[in-house]
């Protein structure tokens, strides 16, 4: 049985393990320090309206997932009729903007963040758990449409964000320090 509750102090560890050893599975680099930050500590990086969730199988934290809540990202300039291509992508149509400080999907105002997942727990609805747990939060706070970024070898991810409603609406390279390709995706909330 896995149950999805509000991360506590006292998984700090654990949610940096589950994390790390995704990116190791994948081949990312993983280096202690600011990309990594609100791993450490995601009660702060994530206040309410806002939150960090764990799904815990047999007492182990086994999955993460987070959801940023901010100010509605502006829409592109009607002039470019809501399609932009921003220099750092690989020429795909975007709508996307720079928005304090971060390239976010035009009309967002929430963001899931960090939905991993340990290798042994995939296909068994426990990915799916989390992301509905970020929704429902997202829905409750009255947020209107969500941006999930997420490295684009992450397929599995996209077909469950797909399955979800989301759509394909632009592509990055993440501040990470492998500055991974990334896929943006919006899903109308």
């Amino acid at each position: 049985m896995v149950e999805i509750r509000p991360v506590s102090e006292t998984d700090f560890r654990a949610v940096v393990d589950v994390v790390r050893s995704v990116f190791i599975e994948y081949g990312f680099g993983w280096e202690e320090g600011d990309y990594y930050a609100d791993l450490y500590d995601p009660i702060s990086h994530y206040p309410a309206p806002g939150g960090f969730w764990v799904a815990v199988c047999d007492g182990t934290v086994v999955g993460t997932v987070g959801l940023e809540v901010f100010s509605p990202v502006p829409s592109l300039p009607p002039s470019l009729n809501g399609v932009a291509t921003m220099p750092h992508v690989t020429g795909f149509p975007t709508h996307a903007t720079l928005f304090e400080g971060k390239m976010r999907v035009a009309g967002a105002d929430c963001s899931l963040e960090r939905l991993y997942l340990n290798k042994e727990c995939r296909g068994r609805g426990v990915g799916h758990a989390l992301f509905q747990t970020a929704l429902e939060a997202a829905r409750t706070q009255g947020c209107k449409r969500m941006e999930i970024w997420s490295d684009k070898l992450l397929v599995s991810a996209h077909a469950l964000y797909g399955r979800s409603g989301a759509t394909l609406v632009a592509d990055r390279r993440c501040d990470d320090p492998d500055e991974s390709p990334e896929w943006g995706l919006c899903l109308q909330l």
